[in-house]
């Protein structure tokens, strides 16, 4: 993947990357403010060693500092921590004070630095302050030779002082943590989730995956019926728009070929076929052409029933003997007519593979100027590819973010496998916020002041 496939996965899932940043923020804030706060004292030894001439200097201070490390431990010691404990105003035992005491010698110097924390600010203080001086005190006390004083001079060179910043909680280095690690987390949870999401998302992987055209992406319509109804779109809508793509390079291919008949089929139900079916007919009829609907779905006849028209009789009864074509044609719209699907039969792939229902074929293609066919889904059952068969054309719906890529190649073989002439796709349901959803219908259809740039309207601000 390169760069301009991350940034795509994070614009696709910036849900994950603000839901991560999110909840780590909000980690780092209960933290903080959970954390009960410590201060931290602190005070600087400096220890030399009396020397008598000055070729004793190099030997004082490799002295000195070769007893750093003893110095350190002395401060957890008894000597140290006892005496503390028991002074006023403290009220820690001996083991807690000891807790309490860090020291840190500078490389390559003989000084020492202690570090006296506590979750009392005053207690701190004070403990640094009575620490500096027994501190000296006990080390020259046990560095002291009989008779000579102590071979260890100890100077305090920096405070006792206490530290501006606490040492707990750093508030704006756990808020930068959470940052990094809510944009790693989620960066690492939209890749992963892109890695292994198998459905297809993009107009140019439906292109690979079917070897075919891509004749629209379609967008979503929240405007448009939902439980009834026909399922079209207003005329001046960014679905409509995209399907008149969809009919214009139908038209397209058309001018070369005999096609005036057209399976529209998906690979898994609920992919909006019978909504592209629907709307594709209004749209060749708005050319001012006759045009049929049929409903193929014998299974699960529904066309009549979102149409407002009678679903008694129709196909299954003129295929079955029952009724006459003239019979079961309906009138829906001005240039519409819908053959339904009729009443169910106990063999609908018999029914649709019979030579009854070629000649059907035929006849509706003289009648009429194009015959739209609303197929079954391809990969439950065999209806969609017997009707695919017999058409001039067929067009595989496929629902964006929703139908997988082994469902696509299924529904592909299954259409090969009948010698069925894949025309091309309509990836539908696109999301509006998609790259693939044609953004700019919005703003290019928007009245002129809408669409007036924002640096126009402050050169206009200006001039007034």
């Amino acid at each position: 993947m390169g760069l301009r496939d991350y940034l795509r996965v994070a614009r696709r899932h910036w849900w994950l990357l603000v839901g991560s940043l999110l909840i780590a923020l909000g980690v780092a804030l209960v933290v903080n403010i959970r954390t009960t706060p410590v201060y931290a004292a602190r005070v600087t030894f400096f220890f030399t060693a009396p020397m008598a001439e000055a070729a004793e200097l190099y030997p004082a201070s490799m002295f000195s500092s070769g007893r750093l490390a003893t110095y350190a431990e002395l401060l957890a010691s008894d000597e140290i921590a006892v005496p503390l404990a028991n002074g006023s105003g403290i009220a820690l035992t001996p083991e807690e004070i000891g807790e309490r005491l860090t020291a840190e010698t500078i490389a390559d110097t003989v000084l020492m630095e202690v570090t006296v924390e506590d979750t009392d600010r005053p207690r701190a203080l004070l403990l640094a302050q009575r620490l500096g001086v027994l501190f000296k005190d006990t080390v020259e006390k046990l560095e002291a030779e009989p008779g000579k004083g102590s071979a260890v001079r100890v100077e305090i060179v920096d405070g006792p002082r206490l530290e501006k910043d606490l040492v707990a909680p750093r508030e704006l280095n756990n808020y930068a943590l959470a940052v990094m690690a809510g944009l790693i987390v989620g960066g690492g949870s939209a890749v992963l989730r892109e890695v292994s999401d198998t459905t297809v998302r993009s107009a140019e992987s439906l292109r690979t995956l079917t070897a075919t055209q891509v004749l629209a992406r379609v967008p979503e319509d929240d405007t448009a019926p939902t439980s009834a109804g026909p399922f079209v779109s207003a005329s001046a809508s960014a679905r409509t728009e995209a399907l008149r793509q969809v009919r214009t390079m139908l038209q397209t291919v058309a001018a070369g070929t005999s096609l005036k008949t057209l399976a529209v089929t998906s690979a898994v139900p609920r992919e909006g076929r019978s909504a592209t079916v629907c709307s594709l007919a209004l749209l060749f009829a708005e050319t001012g052409q006759r045009v049929l609907v049929v409903d193929a779905e014998l299974r699960r006849p529904r066309l009549a029933r979102f149409l407002g028209l009678d679903g008694q009789v129709g196909l299954s009864g003129v295929l079955g003997g029952t009724a006459t074509l003239d019979q079961a044609v309906q009138p829906w719209g001005v240039g519409l007519w819908l053959l339904a699907g009729g009443h169910p039969p106990h063999n609908p792939s018999e029914l649709l593979s019979s030579p009854r229902m070629t000649e059907v074929v035929d006849e509706v293609r003289r009648r009429f100027d194009v015959v739209l066919f609303d197929c079954p889904p391809l990969l439950p059952v065999t209806d969609g590819e017997v009707v695919a068969a017999r058409a001039d054309g067929t067009l595989l719906v496929v629902r964006s973010r929703r139908t997988t890529n082994a469902q696509v190649e299924g529904a592909v073989r299954a259409l090969h496998a009948v010698n069925a002439t894949l025309l091309g796709c309509v990836l539908n349901m696109v999301p509006r916020r998609d790259p693939d959803a044609a953004p700019s219908f919005d703003e290019y259809t928007a009245p002129r002041q809408e669409r007036r740039r924002w640096w126009g309207r402050m050169s206009l601000e200006v001039a007034s």
